[in-house]
């Protein structure tokens, strides 16, 4: 099985997505030492001892950027077509998974790989192994996917 890249399909915007994100990340990371792992920002926010301006500014652009996005072009239709109890298995896998790892895939992959961490590229081995894993099993042994 080989998999096709649609490259009419291909928008820049996700390139400048992209783009964004590496550079908050460095901003965060160089301007005042802060990794931006968004577990551990979430969770920081969940048990607040001190609760700093930078983190809620973080949230907020995580919530404020579709709303812009959608000022420029429409926003994609999303079509759930799981059941609501997987669903909530799924993010409670995800939320465990998250903690016991002690962060979460993209913290890992994003922030972690680039400070060479060898915690991150442990957990990312991982976590892409396991994902490697599961899609053959559900494709080519249960025939799910």
């Amino acid at each position: 099985m080989s998999i096709q890249i649609d490259w009419q399909a291909f928008t820049p915007i996700s390139l400048v997505g992209g783009l964004m994100l590496g550079v908050a990340t460095v901003i965060l990371l160089l301007g005042i030492g802060r990794i931006a792992g968004i577990s551990g920002i979430g969770a920081s926010l969940l048990k607040p001892k001190k609760v700093e301006a930078w983190q809620v500014l973080f949230i907020l652009g995580l919530v404020v950027s579709p709303v812009l996005y959608s000022l420029v072009k429409p926003l994609p239709d999303i079509e759930i077509t799981t059941s609501l109890p997987l669903l909530i298995g799924a993010g409670l896998l995800v939320g465990f998974g998250t903690r016991l790892g002690s962060g979460c895939t993209s913290g890992h992959g994003i922030c972690g790989n680039a400070r060479l961490s060898p915690r991150s590229m442990a957990a990312t081995a991982t976590f892409m192994f396991f994902g490697i894993v599961t899609v053959y099993i559900g494709r080519h042994v249960l025939g799910l996917i």
